[in-house]
């Protein structure tokens, strides 16, 4: 498996996409592309031995079902996905790529019934968001066993070290002045 730690890019923008293949980070999250970007992109990363992560549920033009993963694997290649959606988890899984399951924490009940969707179907990682709350970024790790990325509204130097305090293991912004920390 894949090790994920540090602060993680997150690719908003074609703007930062030259920083960071010249960076030293090892991933790069590809958070908004257009599906007729996508694979070229995800070739010149990887010339400069970069592993990409698409976040699957927001590639413009990419249904994501079968036949749409199908062509992921297949044509762009790419090291992993982030999806909020436990059957692209499942499909990803299936294709032996690097898994990261979004949750959005709205509410206690939303809380409990991720933990739930997530120990069936044990993704390799958990980004959770906001990543902001130290006590819930514990909670979801004590209940499923599974590490927790801390993404969402991560602006500063202290709101990375009290994701970390929360046993966060990587910590996922698109904010380029955060990513050499």
């Amino acid at each position: 498996m894949h090790e994920l730690k540090g602060v993680l890019p997150v690719l908003r923008n074609m703007k930062e996409f030259e920083r960071l293949l010249n960076s030293d980070h090892e991933y790069i999250i590809f958070l908004e592309i257009r599906l007729a970007q996508l694979k070229q992109l995800v070739q010149v990363a990887k010339a400069a031995n970069k592993k990409v992560i698409l976040h699957v549920d927001l590639i413009q033009g990419l249904k994501t079902d079968a036949y749409g993963f199908e062509y992921l694997v297949r044509e762009v290649k790419p090291d992993g996905v982030v999806s909020t959606r436990s059957n692209v988890i499942s499909l990803a899984k299936k294709n032996k790529l690097l898994t990261i399951q979004r949750l959005f924490l709205l509410d206690s009940q939303a809380l409990e019934h991720n933990i739930k969707l997530i120990n069936q179907v044990k993704p390799d990682y958990i980004e959770i968001l906001p990543g902001i709350i130290p006590s819930v970024i514990k909670e979801v790790f004590d209940k499923t066993g599974i590490p927790v990325i801390a993404g969402g509204l991560i602006r500063t130097k202290e709101d990375i070290q009290l994701a970390y305090d929360g046993g966060a293991k990587a910590i996922s912004t698109s904010q380029p002045e955060l990513w050499k920390i």
